[in-house]
């Protein structure tokens, strides 16, 4: 017996530490089994305490009064699938007659504590079937990326969801996209791990960084193209709508419209060309849009409108011809002039980290939702990282990317910089990669001292 309670002891010792130290190492050893029997031996009674029970259809009614047998209990939805996972559970449960995908969604914050879970969060998965998933720890806190992802084609895994779920950020769905966050709100991190999860693929990066290319230009081995000040910029985006106009003369000499071709054949953008004539699909990254919008002299407003045109442009039209945009930067609102709004309007895909303000936020899901843009400004300052996802759906997610160094990323640009196509129409912007042999500029503001 003394022996049985100190390996007791022991055994509790052991999982209050990992609870506390290795929350996940926690839940994979002592969690899911405690879980998934406080859900089972609980579901019934906890279902009628937060209202998602409804009552006896009448004729087990009129069967209970004819037999003389005790009323019915209500029931609680049909439990369709129960699945454990490597951050909670999975309930896959069955809607009764007269319930709704709402309620349990309303539901979700007493199902957490009743269940003692750390999160609870549910989605429709068809007409009466809803999928409901709760996860044992905080996720986000030390973010672990799976070990197998569901990789494909323009299909990058860039952060966790606060459920557990991995996030992508998948071209072919949501073509352009537009990634707010202040100053040390892990904006940056999150263009790296973009970056780095592009760069094995076969597609040519290119990057507008007015901040003197400080961000992307250690990068520039895995990049087609670069540009680090805003008339930089704007040739490079002319050559981008000349490359666009070219490939959409492709697509029209290649679309096949015959009587003798099927209609699934007829091409109507670069991945419905075959593979040895499809054109290399371009991600344009733009860091700190605000640079390029912004504007001191007659001079520069004929440039800045040149700017915000050309993006315009590719928003609208890029897609086809395999141009995808991601816009990212500080601040987004309307006062950086005419035309940003028209330009938000063709970015389905929304990313806010921190905010300074409430008119960022607004203007990244103020015509989404107004639960994603309350979920952004009241993101601490301490947690560098997490952001706010959603698309023009109107869904929602919390994530936050895995920390990627910029050495870590620059090591697997690096490495696969042998993917990096040569584009004749950026010729022009390929970085250079050898560094010339000029005398260091001084830092201080006195002048140098002449012999």
């Amino acid at each position: 017996m003394t022996a049985f309670t100190v390996a007791l002891v022991l055994v509790v010792a052991a999982a209050g530490l990992l609870r506390w130290r290795r929350p996940a190492w926690y839940w994979m050893t002592f969690g899911v089994t405690l879980a998934s029997l406080r859900v089972l031996l609980r579901y019934a009674s906890v279902m009628d305490a937060c209202g998602l029970t409804v009552p006896p259809p009448r004729w087990r009614l009129a069967l209970a009064r004819v037999a003389n047998r005790p009323v019915p209990d209500s029931r609680p939805p049909r439990i369709l699938r129960f699945r454990p996972t490597r951050t909670g559970l999975v309930l896959r449960l069955g809607l009764r007659p007269g319930q709704d995908v709402f309620d349990v969604a309303a539901a979700s914050d007493r199902l957490r504590h009743s269940f003692s879970m750390y999160g609870v969060t549910s989605r429709e998965v068809r007409s009466g079937v809803v999928e409901v998933r709760m996860t044992g720890y905080d996720v986000l806190k030390r973010v672990q990326m799976p070990a197998k992802v569901d990789t494909r084609s323009m299909r990058v895994p860039v952060a966790l969801r606060e459920d557990g779920s991995v996030h992508y950020r998948d071209y072919r769905a949501v073509p352009h996209a537009l990634t707010l966050g202040a100053t040390e709100s892990g904006k940056s991190v999150y263009q790296r791990n973009l970056v780095a999860g592009l760069a094995p693929m076969d597609v040519a990066l290119v990057g507008i960084d007015c901040k003197q290319g400080v961000e992307l230009f250690p990068l520039a081995r895995r990049f087609s193209a670069l540009a680090d000040n805003p008339d930089t910029a704007a040739d490079l985006l002319d050559a981008l709508v000349s490359r666009m106009a070219g490939v959409y003369q492709l697509i029209r000499a290649e679309q096949r419209i015959t009587s003798a071709v099927p209609d699934a054949e007829i091409a109507a953008d670069i991945w419905d060309l075959p593979d040895d004539i499809r054109p290399v699909p371009v991600v344009v990254l733009v860091d700190e849009v605000a640079e390029l919008a912004l504007f001191a002299s007659k001079e520069e407003e004929k440039r800045r409108d040149r700017i915000i045109t050309a993006l315009v442009r590719l928003a609208q039209l890029g897609r086809a011809a395999g141009i995808y945009l991601e816009i990212c930067g500080q601040r987004f609102g309307s006062e950086l002039g005419k035309g940003i709004t028209m330009l938000r309007a063709q970015l389905t895909g929304r990313t806010a980290h921190r905010v300074n303000d409430e008119t960022s936020a607004n203007m990244a899901f103020g015509d989404i939702s107004p639960d994603a843009v309350l979920a952004a400004i009241q993101i601490p300052a301490e947690t560098r990282g997490i952001a706010i996802a959603g698309d023009s759906t109107g869904g929602w997610h919390r994530i936050r990317a895995p920390h990627t160094s910029l050495r870590q990323a620059v090591n697997t640009c690096n490495r696969h910089a042998d993917r990096t196509p040569d584009l004749p129409e950026l010729a022009a912007f390929r970085p250079e990669l050898t560094v010339p042999a000029e005398p260091p500029v001084p830092l201080s503001k006195t002048a140098p001292a002449t012999a």
